[in-house]
């Protein structure tokens, strides 16, 4: 007779197996000695698994693809046992702090220097991770993957040992940028906000899990194809060490050639790529985040956004409602550049790369004053306004692949809507600037948005034209006065511009395309209203999700509040190309105070989606 053997089936150990990976290795301690500062670290227990990101880890490798999105116990335990670790930091030396031999752990994580804004030296001799730490790299499918986590502990880099000259004890009260502990509200927003922009296109680093400590701390571990910053560069640019700079480019362009981010390249051909990348990798985020009212603070430094053009860091990240230009976020002692302000930062960014490469092919760092004209940054400008147009077209709600025709054929049609559209998009309301909880600002006052909405739905209903009142009625937004909403005629004059240079794009399309304007403005309203959708999270609204969920956690439980979380990031899916996934499971199991809650969230959502 034929024997048959069972297939074996993996173990919870075996599927889990390649979190032990991540042990505090990485090649950045290799290539660049002068990048970093190690530390020993300590197991830290009482933690509590709170969300993980299943989707992520099953790209990454961590997980079989076939595992289901449940938190097993076996999986929890893994998770802890990777990600739940404190450094043993100079403060715990100098004070002798005995660490017991079962908690200490065997290998080092490094905590990686940059530049960063809030150290007064301005040269990064002291600045980076300050209360992170890197976890290690991970490789699947041809992709490699870094790993770090936030809240581990306050390391030497930190702006406060810079500015007072002595160590801190993690999770001090007392010390400015100096506590190394991060609050579980923290984990718990990055999380919904990372996923969020990374579901409707918008380049971020990506929140792999959070982990719950008492006191409402917690732990954050993030991950990207490349964590580097610009900063990361820019720290040995500053200080003229021209042997790390070559060792953390040098790094960087295998990276990313290795990822398939960058064709293969040798020599100086290289260094040549890596500034004509940061010119349209730049450009395209600056576009990007204008476009979807994303303030990232953008400076000099090159700290707040990752080297590829990608959102890090959500402390300070925010979506608006409405095209709030004038807002600045508040630190401990500057205010913050504007959304509009992004575009010339992002340009400065770029100057320093084509410093960086002109450093490195002739061993001199010539002034940037003197890079002013150069063709990466003439590069910068047509990219930036190329994206600009085409993310306008593609909030219109115009097909993607209608796009790259009307730029060529329409540029004076697509221009005319552009300026009418950019009037309404930027009226400020006439009460001023003011105070917000997080900074100042000087509110929008129409939502271009419900216009680009609810234009080509009432024109699909039979209307010819909507009157320049009615435009009026439904571009003005909440933070709009009385004043704000008078049909004066140079108003009304602006309501009409709009609608005609509207319906000439629309017209110019329909002709392009080979098909009727009523079939054309039919499409248009359903992309329009999955685009500009009036649910549409701010970051406001993302604080408040947050407090709620943080107040429900305990009742919820764990897997209750990862199917809620889950379930509300989809909600914010505004791909109008992609198909709606059908309810599963995870999605019909909300009830009772899951379904409360979740409908609550959504009901700040709209509440807040005009807001900041």
């Amino acid at each position: 007779m034929r024997s048959h053997r069972r297939a074996r089936q993996p173990t919870p150990e075996r599927s889990y197996r390649r979190f032990r990976r991540l042990d505090g290795r990485h090649p950045w301690k290799r290539d660049v000695p002068l990048g970093y500062v190690d530390y020993a670290a300590r197991r830290r227990r009482g933690g509590r698994v709170v969300w993980f990101n299943f989707d992520l880890a099953r790209e990454m490798g961590l997980l079989p693809r076939d595992h289901e999105p449940r938190l097993t116990p076996g999986l929890a335990r893994e998770i802890l046992r990777t990600f739940g670790l404190q450094i043993i930091n100079e403060w715990d030396l100098e004070h002798g702090v005995r660490v017991p031999a079962r908690d200490r752990l065997p290998g080092t994580y490094m905590a990686t220097r940059y530049l960063q804004l809030q150290h007064p030296d301005r040269r990064g001799e002291s600045s980076g991770d300050g209360r992170s730490v890197w976890n290690g790299t991970l490789t699947c499918r041809g992709v490699t993957w870094d790993v770090s986590s936030c809240g581990t502990g306050v390391t030497r880099l930190c702006p406060a040992t810079a500015l007072e000259k002595r160590f801190f004890k993690t999770g001090n009260r007392y010390a400015s940028y100096g506590c190394g502990t991060a609050a579980l509200a923290e984990g718990i927003s990055s999380a919904l906000m990372s996923e969020t922009f990374h579901r409707n296109g918008i380049p971020t680093e990506r929140v792999l899990a959070v982990i719950a400590y008492g006191k409402g701390f917690g732990v954050t571990v993030r991950a990207a194809r490349c964590l580097l910053r610009p900063s990361h560069l820019f720290v040995h640019l500053r200080r003229g060490d021209l042997a790390s700079l070559r060792a953390a480019a040098d790094f960087y362009v295998r990276r990313r050639i290795a990822n398939g981010d960058w064709p293969v390249l040798a020599g100086a051909r290289r260094w040549r790529f890596l500034a004509e990348d940061a010119a349209r990798s730049f450009a395209r985020a600056a576009a990007l985040f204008e476009s979807e009212y994303v303030f990232v603070w953008l400076d000099w430094d090159g700290d707040n956004v990752l080297a590829d053009g990608a959102i890090i860091d959500y402390g300070s990240v925010r979506q608006f409602g409405l095209f709030h230009r004038e807002y600045r976020f508040e630190d401990v002692d500057r205010m913050s550049t504007s959304i509009v302000e992004q575009r010339r930062k992002a340009r400065a960014l770029v100057r320093s790369f084509v410093q960086i490469r002109e450093l490195l092919l002739t061993g001199r760092k010539p002034p940037l004053a003197s890079l002013s004209r150069d063709p990466a940054l003439a590069l910068f400008d047509a990219t930036f306004e190329r994206e600009r147009v085409r993310l306008l077209l593609r909030r219109i709600g115009l097909p993607p692949d209608l796009a790259p025709r009307l730029l060529r054929r329409e540029a004076a049609r697509i221009e005319r809507f552009r300026r009418a559209h950019a009037w309404f998009e930027r009226a400020r309301s006439s009460r001023g600037p003011e105070k917000v909880a997080d900074g100042i600002s000087w509110n929008a006052v129409y939502c271009t948005r419900d216009l680009l909405r609810e234009l080509p739905a009432r024109l699909c209903a039979g209307l010819e034209s909507l009157g320049a009142r009615e435009i009026l009625e439904i571009a003005a937004s909440s933070y709009a006065s009385r004043a704000d909403r008078r049909p004066t005629p140079a108003r009304l004059r602006r309501a009409r511009e709009l609608q005609r240079a509207y319906l000439e794009l629309l017209g110019a399309a329909a002709r392009e395309s080979g098909t009727s304007l009523e079939a054309l403005l039919a499409d248009v309203a359903r992309r329009s209203a999955q685009l500009n959708r009036a649910d549409r999270i701010t970051g406001d609204a993302i604080d408040y999700a947050t407090a709620r969920l943080v107040r429900n956690r305990l009742a919820l439980g764990p897997a209750r509040l990862q199917r809620l979380m889950d379930r509300f990031v989809r909600s914010q899916d505004r791909d109008p190309d992609r198909a709606a996934a059908p309810a599963g499971e995870a999605e019909r199991a909300l009830r009772g105070r899951s379904r409360r809650v979740f409908d609550g969230l959504l009901d700040l959502v709209h509440r807040c989606r005009e807001g900041l």
